[in-house]
């Protein structure tokens, strides 16, 4: 898919548009019965940002619209457990904040857009939750699903390596992010998705027992390893690196003896190969990788701001909140706002911010919700293994790239998955209430 979109295009849009509705009619088809909601979301959710970057989106934020379209199907068949009632507040949260950006934003301001461009991630995490908190799923969908979320990771991947076969042509941006190697497109959203994908395909090494999958998951995880590294873009790099520790982690504790020997002998092999990768990607960026990562220019001079320039965006947005701290500035107000302290029109990086800044207390309100809420949910059942890696990429995510893609609130919602091993005695298996 990838070479094919890369050799033509409008294919792009052709993909999409079939894709979409083959999920519709499978799903209706299926009744929802096996989550055939849920995988078509995984696979629209890895898809956004190749289909975004080719143009093939009839809306800028079309990957979100379809992932909660997809889900709210799902629940029209399967509905949502009893326990949601965190995440229904966690939406109505949101609302009163549209209601002040009526009120508040300019007149030369698209309001329909300045809402779906701010609102779309969250909506889009709230709808994830209320479908996924709670909900069992046995675990070879669970399976089924990391296949359909890595795929069209891969044929983004794909698609980069025949954008940019040669990266040192590629870096005459000197240590900034690097929109050549990035298949032209925004290098921080590359590197979000290639990093997830990295962790996904690394996951797998420890969860397949196959070694001839696990050396195809292996190459995945280095190439697309090395593309989110040339990037030059950090925080998917760095996101992906803290979920596969986080991943290894909580594995390791669900293993005994010989079981424990053989994942630390698969997490050597891991550093290995990442050792490897910094190698090769040094030697193919001149060096300027590892500048970038130590905070230096093309120059080898040490930058002033490690955050680039993130740091004054948060700084404006909590300014915004400490000045409006009932109700915000309103929904896309926080852009406006920073216009008139700094001078500067930016959009927001950092969700946390944005969040209390633009819905004020009730921001504040809904960052305790989805903080609070799955870590007491993990503390009840502990039988989700991805659960602290999903829920860092959630976190870490939406403090550098706040949530332009649906992959953050999507993967959130798979951390409240109550995954039911099939092949152990139920006797053993903690009861859940609906």
């Amino acid at each position: 898919m990838g070479y094919l979109v890369y050799a033509y295009r409008p294919s792009a849009s052709i993909l999409l548009l079939g894709t979409m509705v083959f999920f519709v009619f499978y799903i209706v088809l299926k009744d929802n019965k096996n989550n055939e909601a849920l995988m078509a979301a995984a696979y629209i959710a890895g898809a956004e940002v190749f289909y975004r970057m080719n143009g093939a989106m009839v809306f800028y934020e079309t990957g979100k619209y379809s992932v909660i379209i997809f889900l709210v199907l799902g629940m029209f068949y399967k509905g949502t457990s009893s326990k949601t009632v965190p995440y229904w507040l966690y939406l109505l949260i949101l609302i009163p904040g549209i209601i002040m950006a009526s009120i508040t934003l300019n007149y030369d301001v698209v309001f329909r857009k300045a809402i779906a461009f701010n609102l779309s991630g969250p909506v889009c995490l709230g709808v994830s939750a209320l479908y996924c908190y709670y909900k069992k799923i046995s675990a070879d969908q669970f399976n089924n699903l990391i296949i359909l979320l890595l795929m069209p990771l891969v044929a983004n991947m794909t698609y980069l390596y025949f954008y940019t076969p040669n990266i040192g042509e590629a870096l005459m941006s000197g240590t900034g992010s690097n929109y050549a190697a990035s298949g032209g497109y925004g290098p921080n959203q590359i590197s979000t998705v290639m990093g997830l994908g990295a962790f996904l395909a690394c996951s797998r090494l420890f969860v397949v027992k196959n070694k001839m999958i696990n050396l195809i998951d292996l190459i995945i995880f280095g190439m697309m390893f090395f593309r989110a590294m040339v990037t030059f873009s950090r925080g998917g790099v760095l996101t992906g690196i803290i979920c596969i520790i986080a991943f290894v982690l909580i594995f390791y504790q669900k293993k005994i003896g010989i079981d424990q020997v053989k994942l630390l002998r698969k997490s050597g092999i891991f550093f290995g190969a990442l050792i490897i990768i910094w190698m090769y990607t040094t030697l193919k960026t001149q060096g300027l990788i590892t500048y970038r990562y130590t905070n230096r220019d093309a120059a080898g001079k040490l930058e002033d701001d490690i955050t680039t320039g993130r740091a004054e965006l948060i700084e404006t947005e909590l300014q915004g909140f400490y000045n409006h701290p009932i109700m915000g500035v309103g929904v896309g107000k926080a852009k406006e706002y920073r216009s008139d302290e700094v001078g500067s029109a930016t959009a927001s990086h950092n969700e946390i911010s944005r969040l209390l800044s633009e819905h004020g207390l009730l921001g504040l309100a809904a960052i305790l919700i989805l903080i609070f809420v799955p870590v007491v949910f993990w503390f009840k059942f502990k039988n989700n293994y991805y659960f602290l890696a999903f829920l860092a990429f959630w976190f870490l995510t939406i403090n550098h790239s706040a949530m332009r893609i649906a992959l953050p609130g999507f993967v959130y919602g798979l951390a409240l998955l109550y995954i039911v091993d099939e092949k152990k005695n139920p006797v053993y298996r903690k009861r859940l209430n609906h």
